[in-house]
């Protein structure tokens, strides 16, 4: 494929400055573009290396230096970038149909130009919508719900009754709708307590890889439309993930807590059960979530606290060995003061 800069910027409704005829034919960073591509500055840190590459256009912010290059200016030249990849390299999935090996069960209702790969599994009475590609592996147990133009990688697991909405994109090894857990305990033994909720997954979402989402002991564990979730990432019963929210690899949610729209966890966050995050709220790396957190805060740490309060307490960390050393002496001189006025009193 190949675009003009002018239907590039077209395209991406920017300003065009330079050459508008150049063909393109696709996108590359800064160091690795040759004249037969578009490249992009996100970042104001890379901004001399617009000067020195061959890129033939470079998409730029509103009064950022071209050097000279053919650009185009837009408010974001990240979200820019992310629409010509879409554009010149990702392609509608080619309809297969149901293919040899593939096995469908009673009374599955299939929209039109379904993709079922070998080895994938449709349990008894599934709805399917239209343009539903399952790839090798995957399972979709009895009475699940996918909605169309969603996709499902290799090994990927729907369990019993679940529900999925449009345009969802599930990668590979990811179990959706698996037991929460819960026992009881009776006497010196667990006794389970069955799971019999379900998981539902609205629109626009995506799964990472080998990730879990358990399903609810009672009613539903929610993933609201347009969330984001990175690989290894655990979900347990009963949470409600927001809208738009974004989760980083290996954090785990525990059981009935609900997180706000805009919500974002860093890798490795560990979130406590029953909590309640607000809208905006932003968790840096290797946080642990005790407690409730209001909208549009911002926290860090180990128990997680407000970022500026962690920066301050991680500043001292490193210094509490020296400052552990000027304690015990001070107790050192405190005593031997003692002792002298002791003995003073004696005299």
């Amino acid at each position: 494929m190949e675009k003009t800069l002018s239907e590039l910027a077209e395209f991406l409704g920017g300003e065009l400055k330079g050459d508008g005829t150049l063909r393109l034919s696709g996108v590359a960073g800064l160091d690795e573009a040759k004249e037969c591509h578009i490249s992009f500055l996100a970042n104001p840190k890379y901004a001399a290396k617009v000067a020195t590459t061959a890129a033939g256009g470079v998409l730029l912010p509103p009064g950022g230096e071209s050097h000279g290059k053919n650009a185009i200016y837009l408010a974001n030249p990240y979200l820019g970038f992310a629409k010509l990849v879409t554009l010149f390299y990702v392609h509608p999935p080619q309809v297969k149909g149901i293919m040899p090996g593939a096995f469908v069960g009673a009374t599955v209702s299939l929209g039109t130009d379904v993709t079922i790969y070998p080895g994938a599994f449709v349990g008894d009475g599934v709805t399917l919508g239209d343009r539903v590609v399952l790839f090798p592996g995957a399972a979709v147990y009895d009475g699940a719900v996918i909605g169309s133009d969603t996709i499902l990688h290799a090994n990927v697991s729907v369990r019993e009754r679940c529900r999925i909405g449009s345009r969802v994109t599930i990668h590979n090894g990811t179990v959706v709708g698996s037991d929460g857990f819960g026992y009881a305990l009776d006497g010196e033994a667990h006794y389970k307590i069955p799971q019999v909720g379900i998981v539902v997954i609205e629109d626009d979402v995506e799964i990472g890889a080998n990730s879990t989402i358990d399903r609810a002991a009672l009613g539903v564990t929610l993933i609201r439309r347009g969330a984001k979730i990175d690989n290894l990432v655990q979900i347990a019963h009963n949470c409600v993930i927001g809208p738009h929210c974004v989760i980083v690899s290996q954090v785990g949610v525990s059981g009935s807590t609900k997180l706000g729209k805009y919500v974002t966890l860093g890798g490795q966050v560990g979130v406590a059960g029953h909590l309640e995050i607000g809208d905006r709220v932003m968790v840096g790396a290797k946080s642990g979530i005790h407690n409730d957190i209001p909208a549009g805060e911002v926290y860090s740490g180990y128990p997680a606290m407000p970022h500026k309060q962690w920066l301050k307490a991680a500043m001292i960390t490193p210094k509490i060995p020296e400052m552990r050393r000027s304690i015990m002496a001070l107790e050192k001189r405190f005593k031997e003061l003692e002792a002298r006025l002791s003995a003073s009193k004696e005299d």
